[in-house]
C-alpha cells in the first residue's frame, strides 16, 4: 500500500483514540495536538510494518505515550514562569501595565527591547548577536519604545 494512503487512514482511524491517551497524560491541549502530530511524522518517517490493524494502533499508541513523556521531561527539566507569577513579583501597577503591554509587541522589538534594556547589551553587540545591522537594531528599539508608549498613553498608563 501507498504510505501516504496509509497515513491519511491511520490519521482518520486512530485520532481519536491518541487524543484521548495524550490528553490524560499532558492535560493541556497544545501540547497534545503538538504529541499527535509528531507521532504521525514518526509513522511517516519510520514507514513501519504492521501484522494487522492492531499492531498499527499498538504501535502509535506506544509512539504517542512516549513522545508525551518526553514532554514532560521536558517541562520538569525547563520549568516555565507564568505571567501571573511574574506579575506578582513586582510591586507597582504601572509596572505591571508596562510588562503586560512590553509583552504584546511585534517578537523582533521585544527582543532587542530585552536585549538592551533588562540584559544590558549595546548595540553593537544586539546586532552581533541578531545577525542583523546596527541601524536595524536601532529602528527596532525605536518602533518598540514608540509603540510602548502609544500603548500606555491610550490606556492613560503615562
Amino acid at each position: 500500500m501507498d504510505i501516504e494512503k496509509n497515513i491519511r487512514e491511520a490519521v482518520i482511524k486512530y485520532s481519536d483514540t491518541l487524543y484521548k491517551v495524550c490528553i490524560v497524560i499532558l492535560c493541556n491541549e497544545q501540547d497534545v495536538q503538538d504529541a499527535i502530530q509528531d507521532t504521525f511524522c514518526r509513522y511517516l518517517e519510520k514507514k513501519p510494518e504492521f501484522n494487522d490493524e492492531e499492531h498499527e494502533k499498538a504501535w502509535l499508541i506506544k509512539v504517542a505515550t512516549n513522545i508525551c513523556r518526553d514532554m514532560i521531561r521536558f517541562r520538569v527539566r525547563h520549568p516555565k514562569v507564568s505571567i501571573e507569577e511574574v506579575e506578582n513579583t513586582l510591586i507597582a501597577p504601572e509596572q505591571k501595565e508596562i510588562l503586560k503591554e512590553f509583552l504584546e509587541l511585534p517578537i523582533k522589538q521585544k527582543t532587542v527591547i530585552y536585549l538592551h534594556y533588562v540584559e544590558g547589551y549595546q548595540i553593537k553587540e544586539i546586532s552581533d548577536i541578531l545577525g542583523i545591522t546596527q541601524s536595524a537594531v536601532k529602528v527596532r528599539l525605536m518602533r518598540g519604545r514608540k509603540q510602548m508608549r502609544n500603548m500606555l498613553s491610550m490606556e492613560g498608563g503615562i
